[in-house]
């Protein structure tokens, strides 16, 4: 049967191909093509809001990987400029700490330690943070911590490669104070409030003024000594009264050092210490 219907194809198409183009083929051909037509045009019609559909869906698929592609590039790029924006701050902080060892602000008798702060307060109450550098680099407890602004605090817990550094600001530390100008001393104690300061046990014989700078005092007796240098800023005199009961005088200060943006350090170690 098959075989039949070959034969009977190549015989219409030889026909077709021999005969004059107003032939009965030709006619037969132009006739079905005009019947099927109609059918065309209508599957033509129904199959297009399939087409559109499908390249409709197409195309949001392709919009949506495109888009997820793009945002993870952009997050990726953001990334990369935070990292490269944050080391250029900490290398910017780190050579004005560097710039500060070289001049004569800085404490004579001391080697230092530059190091990164790696751990701050959980809270405004806690005024400790945690240092990169530890027993390896040659830090003990008690050393003093400062950066170019003046005094950070002192070194109270030492483990083989980090530091806990409690902070000037905490209520433990009492530090010995000189004022620049007048000469006052006293001692720079834990304020009212988180972050203050205030100069205790100034003799209503001494002068004080707003506006004046206090530092380490550094003293030594019989053989004692401060644990802070002299001459290290502490900070300024931002409000200081008396009364004529008093005994000492009531001074504020406001700290040199910004200990809410701490990124740096130079921990003070004693040129005479042996590893």
């Amino acid at each position: 049967m098959a075989g039949v219907l070959v034969f009977v194809s190549i015989v219409l198409i030889t026909i077709y191909f021999r005969e004059p183009s107003g032939g009965s083929l030709h006619g037969i051909q132009s006739g079905g093509a005009a019947v099927l037509r109609p059918f065309e045009v209508g599957a033509e019609r129904v199959a297009r809001p399939f087409r559109d559909a499908y390249g409709w869906f197409a195309g949001l698929v392709h919009a949506k990987s495109e888009n997820a592609r793009l945002r993870g590039e952009v997050d990726r790029l953001s990334q990369q400029v935070i990292a490269n924006q944050t080391a250029a701050r900490e290398n910017a902080d780190l050579k004005r700490q560097l710039h500060y060892v070289g001049t004569t602000a800085f404490p004579s008798g001391y080697d230092y330690v530059a190091t990164p702060v790696i751990a701050r307060p959980p809270s405004e109450f806690q005024q400790q943070v945690d240092i990169a550098a530890g027993l390896t680099k040659g830090i003990r407890k008690n050393d003093v911590v400062v950066n170019k602004d003046g005094l950070v605090g002192l070194v109270t817990q030492v483990a083989h490669d980090t530091a806990q550094v409690t902070l000037l600001t905490d209520p433990t530390l009492k530090v010995p104070a000189l004022d620049l100008t007048t000469k006052a001393t006293g001692v720079v104690a834990h304020g009212q409030g988180p972050g203050t300061l205030i100069l205790d046990r100034v003799l209503k014989s001494q002068t004080v003024r707003s506006g004046e700078w206090m530092v380490t005092a550094g003293w030594k007796s019989e053989g004692l000594k401060s644990l802070y240098p002299k001459g290290i800023p502490i900070g300024v005199v931002t409000g200081a009264s008396l009364t004529d009961l008093s005994l000492y005088w009531d001074i504020q200060l406001r700290p040199r050092v910004d200990f809410g943006s701490l990124q740096n350090v130079l921990v003070l170690v004693p040129k005479t210490r042996q590893r």
